[in-house]
C-alpha cells in the first residue's frame, strides 16, 4: 500500500507512532511542504490508496478525491479535521478515521496564552537571556473576570447590563444569560426586572423615540408551580405592578409557551424571558440569523451578530453572514 502523510512540516510524525508494523507492507512517503494548489496535491497524490493528514493546510475536497482513483483510506491527526469532504469520501466509499492524541489542546493553549499575558512571560524570558531580572510585574489571574461583555461591564464600572437581541420587528432579552438552567431560579429578582426594563426602555428612546411595549415571561410551565411562593409569586408577578405603577407598557407574565404566537405578538416590541434558550430559540425559528445581539447599560455601543462561531461550517462557505450584515447595517444608521 502507497501511504503519503501531509503536512507534516515539523518531521514528526514517524515519531509519535510505531510504524514499523508498516514498513514492511507499506510505501510510506512524507509531504513536509504544502502543494502550491489543488492540480498540484492531486498530480503528487494520485497514486496513493491512503492519506494520513496532520493538520488543515490541505484541504480534501471532492475533486482531490476523484483525482486519486486509488484512494481508500483517510486518516487525521485528532478526531477533527474541517478540511475533509466527508461526504464525498463516504459517497466514494473512502473510509475516514480520526487518532486519539491530545484532548484538549484549545482549552489548554488558552491558558498558557492567558498566563503570558498575565504575567509576562515571553518579554520576560527574552530580557532574561540579555541579562535582566523581572522587569515587569506580572497580575494574578485569580478574581479576574473573564469574557468580552462581561470584561466591558467591569471595566467600564457598570453593574447593569443586558442582553438584548434586536429585529426590528421583535426584540428578546434573557433576565439571565449564560447561566446553567439549575441555576436561573437563585438570579431572578425584582431588581433585576426593573433593571432590564429601564435599559430597554432608555434604548428604544434613545434610538426610535418611542417606549416599547414590553411582554415578560414566567419561569415555570404556564406560569404555575407545585410549591407557594413560586418566583411569579413572590418575584415577577410584584415587579411587573410597580413597573406598570410608572406608565410603563408591560404585561405578564406570560407562558413562554404562548407569548410567541402570532396573535400575541404583534401586540409587543420587545419579550422578556428568565433565561437565555426561553426566548432565544423561539427568536431564532421566528426569523433566523436576522438579528443582532446589543449589550445595554455600556457607556458606548457593543453589537455583534446574535450567534457564536460555528467550527464545522469553518472554510466551507456555508455560514449565513445576515446578522453580521445586520450589525453593519445598524451602527451605520
Amino acid at each position: 500500500m502507497k501511504v503519503a502523510i501531509l503536512d507534516d512540516y515539523q518531521g514528526v510524525a514517524q515519531e509519535f507512532a510505531d510504524w514499523s508494523k508498516l514498513n514492511q507492507s507499506c510505501d510510506i512517503k512524507v509531504f513536509r511542504e504544502p502543494f502550491d494548489d489543488e492540480t498540484h496535491a492531486i498530480e503528487n497524490l494520485k497514486e496513493f490508496e491512503a492519506l494520513l493528514i496532520m493538520r488543515e493546510r490541505t484541504p480534501i475536497t471532492a475533486s482531490l478525491m476523484d483525482g486519486c482513483p486509488n484512494l481508500k483510506f483517510i486518516a487525521t491527526s485528532g478526531m477533527r479535521n474541517l478540511s475533509i469532504n466527508f461526504d464525498h469520501a463516504k459517497s466514494k466509499g473512502i473510509i475516514v478515521s480520526g487518532t486519539e492524541g491530545n484532548k484538549n489542546p484549545t482549552a489548554e493553549l488558552t491558558w498558557g496564552i492567558l498566563l503570558n499575558l498575565a504575567r509576562n512571560l515571553r518579554q520576560e524570558s527574552e530580557n532574561m537571556y540579555q541579562g535582566y531580572w523581572q522587569t515587569t510585574v506580572g497580575v494574578e489571574l485569580k478574581g479576574k473576570t473573564l469574557g468580552i461583555t462581561e470584561y466591558l461591564a467591569k471595566k467600564t464600572k457598570k453593574k447593569d447590563v443586558a442582553m438584548l437581541i434586536f429585529n426590528k420587528n421583535l426584540s428578546v432579552s434573557p433576565l439571565t444569560t449564560h447561566l446553567a438552567l439549575k441555576d436561573v431560579h437563585k438570579k431572578i429578582t425584582k431588581h433585576k426586572i426593573y433593571t432590564q426594563v429601564n435599559l430597554i426602555n432608555k434604548f428604544y428612546k434613545t434610538k426610535f423615540n418611542k417606549l416599547p411595549r414590553i411582554a415578560i415571561t414566567g419561569l415555570n410551565p404556564h406560569c404555575e408551580s407545585n410549591f407557594k411562593n413560586s418566583e411569579e409569586d413572590r418575584i415577577i408577578i410584584p415587579a411587573i405592578k410597580k413597573l406598570r405603577l410608572k406608565n410603563n407598557k408591560i404585561n405578564g407574565p406570560f407562558p413562554a409557551d404562548t407569548i410567541f404566537t402570532k396573535s400575541l405578538l404583534k401586540e409587543y416590541d420587545v419579550v422578556i424571558g428568565m433565561y437565555h434558550d426561553q426566548v432565544l430559540s423561539p427568536m431564532k425559528a421566528l426569523f433566523g440569523f436576522d438579528a443582532i445581539n446589543i449589550t445595554l447599560g455600556l457607556p458606548f455601543i457593543r453589537i455583534s451578530p446574535d450567534h457564536g462561531p460555528n467550527y464545522s461550517m469553518l472554510g466551507k462557505n456555508l455560514s449565513d453572514p445576515k446578522s453580521l450584515i445586520q450589525a453593519l447595517k445598524f451602527l451605520d444608521k
